[in-house]
């Protein structure tokens, strides 16, 4: 087999642009969390068995932010959006951004610190920081889950509500008694559901 650098093969080789047998119906490119600066591949194995969708956290904002800009700017169609506890809002000024310093996992210094490791000193933009678009009209239809003790609570909820506003069609789902990250936890019957969801909820978006 002919391959080129990092191990990708080449085009023009027999077999090298095949699609997998019986067809693909669809694809997702899935980006981590770890607040813009942890993680890596092998971190999210668990997470990329065809089961997740769009991202979680960091990563989910880092997903909804190509979607907004595809459609301001009629690039490649986006069929659909799952935000997993999207990191979406780089102000400080939401309740559970206030309210929770010392949650599990993320609490709200640890948020501010993502921010600063991905903003730096440059402003925040929408494509940057997606609850700061003013028009939401025209995106891609989106599952937007949010845990009750996560910072990032409000910010996903009031985005899923403007979407709603903007008449695109948003599934919601507060996980109450959750906190951020909770899939962590493997064996822990909630994160099973909310695996199990994410999973049947992607299907659904990439078949209608």
């Amino acid at each position: 087999m002919d391959r080129g650098p990092y191990g990708a093969r080449r085009p023009g080789r027999a077999g090298a642009d095949l699609p997998p047998a019986g067809g693909a119906e669809g694809a997702v490119v899935r980006l981590h969390g770890g607040a813009f600066v942890r993680g890596n591949l092998d971190t999210e194995h668990p997470w990329a068995a065809r089961i997740a969708g769009g991202g979680h956290s960091a990563g989910a904002g880092l997903a909804a932010a190509p979607a907004l800009r595809a459609c301001d700017e009629q690039g490649p169609p986006v069929r659909f959006q799952l935000l997993d506890q999207p990191e979406l809002y780089d102000r400080p000024d939401t309740w559970p951004r206030q309210n929770f310093t010392d949650t599990p996992w993320i609490n709200r210094d640890t948020i501010a610190a993502s921010w600063q490791h991905y903003l730096g000193p440059a402003p925040a933009t929408p494509y940057a920081a997606p609850a700061r678009a003013a028009d939401l009209s025209g995106l891609p239809p989106a599952y937007i889950a949010t845990a009750e003790f996560c910072p990032n609570r409000d910010e996903g909820l009031a985005y899923g509500l403007r979407l709603m506003r903007a008449h695109v069609p948003v599934e919601l789902h507060q996980w109450p008694g959750t906190f951020h990250g909770p899939q962590a936890l493997l064996s822990a019957c909630v994160s099973q559901r909310q695996t199990a969801e994410l999973g049947a909820t992607l299907r659904r978006g990439l078949a209608g």
